[in-house]
């Protein structure tokens, strides 16, 4: 009778894991989904089209613009929010069934902080572990909250003093919360235990700070893990696409693994993206892009270096890699799709009528992203040509990301917060 008894506790135990990691899985716990990649292929029956009067279980005004990407916690839709002219700077955790405002922290800054008109204030999308939620407000600090909005930590790690304000979202890793900090006079990638926000690791790479702060040279790009077993690596890298060389080093410590040149010494938005055992860094400002083979030791430029497009037409979105292709939707509103390990261009087409700040995501085997003029695209990947399923207009300028969870998704435009789902 123990035997069983323990047999049966043991069963109930795993089956509750196994549910809370469904739960888990199904949240969308970071700017880019569940591995920060921007890929949730088993998604659920998200809505193929939307209008402001189809498919809109509901929408919330908000008092002020923004550029920061929904994250989905349970029952809890967090955005990062600052409101219109103001010096607040804040969180606010929304009813994912209804949009009631759950809860909500502000803090005040009163001292002047940079940015441009086109990135608001609290431009960093937040990110939970399933159990606590961390939001960056540049210069306010790093804040750290139970998921019922009660404050656990907060962290001053100084002043971020450039012309164009900051992007860069957080990441939790493990134990850790990993920020590429900056960009200006005050750059460097750093690393806060989750429990307590006490620094666990700094480090400022070459050419990642600016010696004014009008320099046209920074990094908004968040970093991306690089899993344990892709090139034989023993463990996980940190992928960080910064100033003059694309970086892999020990998430634990922060000490380089591998580098690459081929970046300009300039701007850098997006995300570092892995296809298989390639990873592909691309500039902002018709810079270059780079293809790397991933592995090797220290400077691996001249021996895993696959490729260089001089002129990258990317700018500020990341793309996305989807079976053994890259696609990419650029500012001006022109997508291409490439072969991640050689680089050619497959196809490219102007597409949505307007441009695009936002990040492609493919959820449940269609690639979607919106446009600046709050037309979210949605794609068929195909090699062979640029394949538009639909084109889903709200008419109010987006310059954030989709968030996906089960069968909903979210978006945050300058006007509102939606919910979007089949009725």
């Amino acid at each position: 009778m123990q035997k069983l008894m323990s047999w049966c506790c043991l069963t109930s135990l795993v089956a509750g894991l196994a549910l809370a990691s469904s739960a888990l899985a199904a949240d969308w716990l970071e700017w880019r989904g569940p591995q920060g990649t921007g890929q949730v292929p088993a998604a659920g029956n998200v809505p193929l089209t939307w209008s402001p009067t189809e498919n809109i279980r509901w929408k919330v005004p908000l008092d002020g613009p923004g550029n920061s990407t929904p994250i989905v916690v349970g029952d809890l839709v967090v955005i990062t929010h600052a409101p219109q002219d103001s010096k607040i700077r804040g969180i606010r955790a929304y009813d994912r069934n209804t949009g009631e405002l759950r809860w909500k922290h502000e803090v005040e800054y009163a001292e002047k902080e940079p940015t441009h008109d086109t990135n608001p204030y609290c431009a960093a999308s937040p990110v939970s572990d399933g159990e606590r939620i961390v939001a960056w407000y540049g210069s306010a600090g790093v804040y750290c909250y139970d998921l019922a909005g009660k404050e656990l930590w907060r962290r001053d790690l100084g002043k971020v003093e450039h012309i164009w304000g900051y992007g860069s979202s957080p990441l939790v890793y493990k134990n850790l919360v990993v920020l590429n900090y900056g960009p200006g006079l005050n750059a460097f990638v750093a690393a806060l235990d989750k429990q307590t926000g006490s620094e666990v690791w700094r480090k400022e790479f070459p050419e990642q700070k600016s010696t004014k702060i009008g320099d046209y040279r920074g990094s908004w790009s968040t970093p991306v893990v690089l899993p344990a077993g892709v090139a034989g690596q023993n463990g996980d890298l940190l992928l960080l696409s910064l100033p003059d060389r694309l970086y892999a080093v020990d998430p634990q410590t922060g000490v380089d693994v591998w580098s690459c040149g081929g970046l300009t010494k300039n701007l850098v938005y997006t995300s570092p993206l892995i296809a298989g055992d390639v990873v592909v860094a691309m500039c902002g400002y018709t810079g270059p892009a780079i293809g790397v083979r991933a592995g090797g030791q220290g400077d691996v430029t001249e021996t895993h270096r696959l490729w260089v497009h001089p002129q990258n037409p990317q700018r500020v979105g990341s793309g996305v890699v989807v079976g053994d292709y890259l696609y990419i939707l650029n500012e001006p509103g022109i997508a291409w799709c490439l072969d991640p390990k050689t680089g050619e261009k497959k196809w490219e087409q102007r597409i949505g009528g307007a441009g695009s700040w936002s990040s492609m995501s493919l959820i449940g085997g269609k690639i979607y992203v919106p446009t600046t003029a709050g037309t979210t695209l949605v794609i068929d990947p195909s090699p062979e040509a640029c394949k538009i399923v639909a084109e889903n207009k709200l008419g109010e300028l987006t310059r954030g990301s989709l968030a996906a969870s089960g069968k909903q998704l979210f978006l945050r435009t300058y006007e509102n917060l939606y919910c979007i789902e089949s009725k």
